[in-house]
């Protein structure tokens, strides 16, 4: 420790009064003053980088004007009480000089609390005085230095009650992991434990299943029931999910039952009213399976999805595609005047002038859904994927020689097949159709579809293809 010389003082000197402090002495004779300027505070000739918690850094500088040196008081250090100058002179930094009787008790306190803070190592106890003196030093000026001053880490500052609920305020949480979907679900399945039990034939169908859902491959199934049932779907317009209830094909292979909606029988833009669907039981389609529920034992699948694949394989088939082509087509759904096939995945409305050459009074009667017939294609746009074909073609017309089979002026057994705007559809033994008219002894009233009659052919129409009668009685 330097050495202080005594310097007699000639006047009194007033101290300045320090806020919070005792009432400071008048300096006395015998005072002793060191030479020079006054030393300065500790935190002045320790560097900015030696002193944790950021010491000296902006904002912790010292008064700029400090009291005059010849401004001193018992005690050594302007602006602290007597019997401070020990501490002050143990926190300029001489590790050896032990600490002041008066503080044994804040060195216990502040000893457990450097304890806690590094992590149970004690710090050196020339910092002890500097860090834990009070949590702040005390200038020549009056003024306390803030926390970060005293050497302890920066206290967070304390944020007022409309900041404390703004947004970028509060921690952030981790977020949520996302819900997996239904293939990560699907692939997470114990396979082996579900299917331990299953028979032979069990384990094949859901295999089959299996295999449709992972690669997108078609499955063949007969719709045995059409049921409403609520499900979840994505709304067109909109892009949101509702909650909707809609009739669903039910196709069971063996022992699984596969759903599927109205909204995956028909592509977009060409669906079709519920009785379509309500009369396709029996019908033999193509699916897809879209989602697998191991758990409850059954599967959803998509006709559409199947149709698109089958439509994209025949547009890149010239053998398929090309005018002339026969190919299968098979029945979906029958009206009286008309029914549904399904050809490739191309849905073709088809009327009776397409399905026969003779006239048919109920196609229900002829044909029925699941049926697999027999078509010649007509035509085909790629680019609008419109199909036209026809089954009648198939075989040869009727008309054909019907000249010399059925010449003018003779008599022939037919069955009336239809009636349209006053005229009656008579089909011959062989096929071939003669437009009759009525005897003038008769009237509409007496003649009913099914009837045989006797009817004399009058002539034959090449253009048009068409033999013309009349009926002459009833069989």
């Amino acid at each position: 420790m330097a050495r202080k010389k005594a310097v007699p003082v000639e006047e009194e000197t007033t101290i300045m009064e320090a806020p919070g402090l005792p009432e400071p002495e008048t300096a006395v004779e015998g005072t002793s003053v060191p030479e020079g300027p006054p030393e300065a505070p500790c935190w002045e000739e320790t560097p900015a980088s030696g002193l944790p918690g950021g010491f000296g850094e902006t904002g912790d500088a010292p008064e700029e004007n400090p009291s005059p040196p010849g401004d001193e008081a018992e005690g050594g250090l302007e602006g602290l009480p007597p019997g401070k100058d020990e501490a002050a002179e143990a926190a300029s930094g001489d590790p050896s000089a032990p600490p002041p009787e008066g503080d044994k008790a804040s060195e216990g306190v502040s000893g457990k609390l450097l304890e806690e803070l590094s992590g149970g190592e004690i710090l050196p106890k020339a910092q002890a005085p500097l860090e834990m003196a009070g949590g702040t030093e005390e200038t020549a000026g009056g003024e306390a230095l803030p926390r970060e001053g005293a050497g302890l880490p920066p206290k967070a500052p304390e944020l007022p009650a409309e900041a404390a609920v703004e947004p970028g305020n509060v921690p952030v949480e981790s977020p949520a992991p996302p819900p997996k979907s239904d293939r990560q679900s699907f692939y997470d399945l114990d396979f082996h434990g579900l299917d331990r039990d299953l028979t032979a034939e069990e384990r094949q169908e859901w295999n089959s299943i299996y295999a449709s859902y992972r690669g997108r491959s078609a499955l063949t199934g007969t719709i045995i029931g059409v049921d409403p049932h609520s499900i979840t779907v994505r709304n067109g317009d909109s892009g949101k999910m509702e909650r909707q209830t809609m009739y669903c094909a039910i196709v069971i292979p063996y022992r699984v039952r596969v759903v599927i909606p109205a909204s995956e029988m028909w592509d977009p833009g060409h669906e079709r009213p519920d009785f379509v669907l309500q009369n396709m039981v029996g019908a033999s389609i193509d699916f897809i399976i879209i989602k697998v529920d191991r758990e409850s034992g059954f599967a959803i699948g998509s006709r559409r999805l199947a149709a698109r694949s089958q439509r994209y394989f025949f547009a890149h088939r010239e053998s398929l595609c090309r005018e002339g082509a026969r190919l299968k087509c098979r029945v979906l759904s029958v009206g009286p005047r008309r029914c549904l096939v399904e050809c490739y995945g191309h849905d073709v409305n088809m009327t009776q002038r397409e399905l026969r050459y003779t006239a048919i009074p109920d196609l229900r009667d002829e044909y029925r859904p699941g049926q697999e017939l027999d078509c010649v294609v007509k035509s085909y746009d790629p680019e609008k994927e419109a199909l036209h074909i026809s089954v009648k073609e198939t075989e040869s017309n009727p008309f054909e020689g019907a000249e010399f089979r059925h010449p003018a002026g003779s008599r022939r057994q037919a069955v009336i097949a239809g009636k349209y705007g006053g005229g009656v559809f008579c089909n011959l033994p062989d096929g071939t159709v003669c437009m009759c008219n009525y005897s003038y002894q008769y009237e509409d009233s007496d003649f009913l579809v099914g009837d045989t009659v006797i009817l004399v052919v009058q002539r034959h129409d090449l253009e048009k293809r068409q033999m013309y009668g009349k009926i002459l009685s009833k069989w």
